[in-house]
């Protein structure tokens, strides 16, 4: 008895020290009906409202430009910079505070430079898809081009190289058609700057570089798979043949053929499908993809050319079963 005893204070204090997977949380009970009322207010009162950056005192914009520059790795002119990152929206209501004070100070938006960054983009993209997908069709390569520089891929690009509180425009937060026209314009602006090296491997680092990871076959859509593919085909001498080479379900709802394609005994391509007509089509579109380069197993896209590619007659490549 005596033993346990003086034991007994050593094993309570050990099990106070041993966490309980039940315990309860030290959160009072008013704390959640506190919070819920705090959000219906401001939710009454049209809900959070965001400042942008360049309303707190300690804001700096000669040093934001400076820095945004130096964290790209570009050497981009001051005065270029500030036009790249003025809206047009901004001058307007610039332009209406000025005549309220009856005096005027000429300002440029980036309309200019946007038109002249998105024409060099729009050119370089081309050559650069030429370049590395060699077999891929003219419409495909102007499928690719127009997902690369659309509004969403450049908005985001935009965004996340940090441009949103930067901008000068007359609303915010900024919509998407600003951030890409932002960006436009500093692709702009860096070729007024660095020149045309410079600007085109900028391009490459932030634009065509979205294409990692991404199957450029599901930006271009083709509608009539088998008609392309044979004509393709006829054009080369050669005739292909649609072969029904194994079905399983047959007449039940999990149906499955599948179609094999082929040229002079040997096969191209196969396709599997819930019909004969859809296996043919799967069977013809993986068929184009061997012969446009772009198949599941392609190497990866070259995103290190370092030279500008040339405008070249794109070379015919000989279709054949192999």
């Amino acid at each position: 008895m005596a033993f346990i005893r003086r034991c007994l204070p050593l094993l309570i204090k050990g099990v106070n020290h041993i966490p309980l997977a039940n315990q309860e949380k030290s959160i009072h009970r008013w704390v959640a009906p506190t919070l819920m009322e705090l959000k219906r207010r401001e939710k009454k009162q049209g809900g959070k409202i965001t400042n942008p950056r360049n309303t707190f005192l300690e804001w700096n914009l000669e040093a934001e430009l400076f820095a945004f520059g130096k964290r790209l790795g570009e050497d981009f002119d001051s005065s270029l910079l500030l036009q790249a990152f003025t809206d047009r929206s901004y001058v307007i209501k610039e332009e209406m505070k000025q005549k309220e004070m009856e005096f005027a100070v000429k300002m440029k938006d980036n309309r200019e430079l946007s038109d002249e960054g998105m024409k060099f983009m729009d050119d370089y993209v081309q050559l650069y898809l030429e370049a590395v997908l060699p077999k891929f069709p003219k419409e495909g390569i102007i499928s690719v081009k127009k997902h690369l520089l659309s509004e969403n891929v450049l908005a985001n690009i935009s965004l996340h190289l940090g441009t949103k509180d930067i901008i000068l425009a007359a609303e915010y937060p900024v919509d998407n058609y600003t951030l890409a026209n932002t960006f436009k314009a500093l692709v702009g602006a860096l070729h007024q700057s660095s020149g045309e090296d410079k600007t085109a491997h900028f391009v490459r680092d932030f634009v065509i570089t979205q294409l990692q990871g991404q199957d450029v076959n599901e930006f271009w859509q083709i509608e009539d798979p088998w008609t392309m593919l044979t004509d393709l085909i006829n054009k080369t001498g050669a005739s292909i043949e649609p072969r029904l080479i194994g079905e399983v379900g047959k007449g039940t709802l999990l149906a499955c053929y599948r179609v094999g394609l082929y040229i002079d005994k040997n096969m191209l391509s196969a396709g599997f499908g819930e019909s004969i007509s859809v296996a043919k089509e799967m069977a013809a579109r993986e068929a184009l993809k061997k012969l446009f380069g772009t198949e599941e197993n392609m190497h990866p896209i070259n995103f290190n050319l370092q030279i500008i590619p040339k405008d070249s007659s794109r070379s015919q490549h000989q279709i054949g079963s192999s």
